[in-house]
């Protein structure tokens, strides 16, 4: 049986989905983007900062599901452009010490127009 997560230390969902479902001792989060949860505005407008608001998000989220950035096994990472891959990197690395598996890929148009977005896949802390 899955249970949905909800917490006010991310952004609310912006459709009809939840921020995270823990099923089978694993919490997968939505895909989290750089809205700062407590104006619900995309504030930073670099690459460097949309991302480290995106991983506090993310952070926050899985904290919420009773997880951690290092119990973090797979992340998917969406690009509003392949060139800002470097810039994207040297903050996510700050974050994942631990180097889960990853996907990043580069989309044509992400939600509120944002540089980034990443999901995640994570172990629940027993």
């Amino acid at each position: 049986m899955s249970q949905t997560v909800h917490t006010q230390n991310a952004p609310a969902a912006i459709g009809p989905y939840s921020q995270a479902v823990i099923s089978g001792g694993l919490v997968f989060t939505s895909g989290q983007i750089a809205i700062n949860p407590a104006s619900q505005k995309v504030e930073a407008d670099t690459i460097e900062g949309q991302t480290e608001q995106v991983l506090k998000n993310l952070s926050a989220v899985l904290s919420a599901a009773g997880s951690s950035m290092e119990r973090v096994v797979k992340t998917t990472c969406f690009l509003a452009n392949m060139e800002d891959f470097a810039a994207f990197n040297a903050i996510y690395a700050q974050f994942f010490p631990g180097r889960p598996a990853r996907s990043c890929v580069a989309v044509k148009t992400l939600p509120n127009h944002v540089l980034v977005e990443v999901e995640a896949i994570a172990e629940i802390a027993k």
